[in-house]
């Protein structure tokens, strides 16, 4: 067997864009596909599939692991979310490839299922991709806390800080302070309530933020601050009683390390 072609499908979804990517084989109707939605960066991740393809363009799909260490060796300009991306669609959709071929579910062969249910959660912008909160209120917040309650959710997600922009001024994060109290009035105790701040604060605000919602028994804290700030978050997780989440923007088993 042989992989004859790779191809990017770019959907567009409003104000970003969804990647897909298309893996062909010489065997009629046997094809794979992988995502690469890397947002704002639609050029540049069709750009890198298009380059790592000529790698294993020729080579027998089911050597997933060896095609992956090519993708990731061959270049002098190797790493980055760019080219991870574009390797990591490739490596998703040679999985569905050999899935098909062998007739099973791809977690099949990765050890099985772990377990046969999800817990879902809502995201307080409403389902809106422009909803970034800019001017949002405190009684925003809670109305729509409200409607997540009436339609059975068990925990929410919201950002109550501009996802644009560095915040370190104590009126912003007073005025979020506010927001997240009036979210969890409106929730009540039962609703696991999560932030995400996108890594808009430096380690100092972060800290001071989080210090404001020590009342309102967050679920999680995620991206006070850029995963490169190793020591910041280390800073941040052992200043606060609830749990630091990052990771979404990270890529490859060693940048992990470095957080772990």
């Amino acid at each position: 067997m042989k992989i004859t072609r790779i191809s990017s499908l770019v959907v567009n979804a409003r104000m970003r864009n969804w990647i897909f990517v298309k893996v062909e084989t010489d065997q009629p109707g046997l094809w794979g596909w992988g995502e690469a939605t890397l947002e704002w960066k639609t050029k540049s991740v069709v750009g890198a599939v298009e380059d790592v393809s000529v790698l294993v363009l020729g080579q027998d799909p089911r050597r997933i692991e060896n095609l992956w260490q090519t993708m990731h060796r061959q270049y002098f300009w190797r790493g980055g979310i760019t080219d991870m991306t574009a390797i990591s669609a490739i490596d998703q959709a040679l999985w569905d490839i050999k899935g098909k071929e062998l007739g099973k579910p791809v977690c099949e062969l990765l050890g099985g299922p772990v377990r046969n249910t999800l817990r879902f959660y809502d995201h307080l912008g409403g389902g809106s991709l422009e909803g970034m909160y800019k001017t949002a209120e405190p009684g925003e917040f809670a109305e729509r806390m409200q409607v997540s309650v009436e339609a059975g959710f068990t925990a929410v997600k919201a950002m109550p800080i501009p996802v644009s922009e560095l915040i370190e001024s104590p009126g912003t994060l007073k005025h979020a302070a506010r927001c997240v109290e009036a979210m969890r009035k409106a929730g009540g105790d039962g609703m696991d309530i999560m932030l995400d701040l996108h890594a808009r604060c430096t380690p100092a605000a972060a800290i001071q933020f989080g210090r404001m919602l020590a009342d309102y028994n967050l679920y999680w804290y995620e991206e006070p601050c850029w995963h490169e700030h190793v020591d910041g978050l280390v800073e941040v997780a052992h200043a606060l009683p609830f749990p630091i989440a990052t990771g979404e923007r990270m890529a490859g088993r060693w940048q992990f390390r470095e957080i772990l």
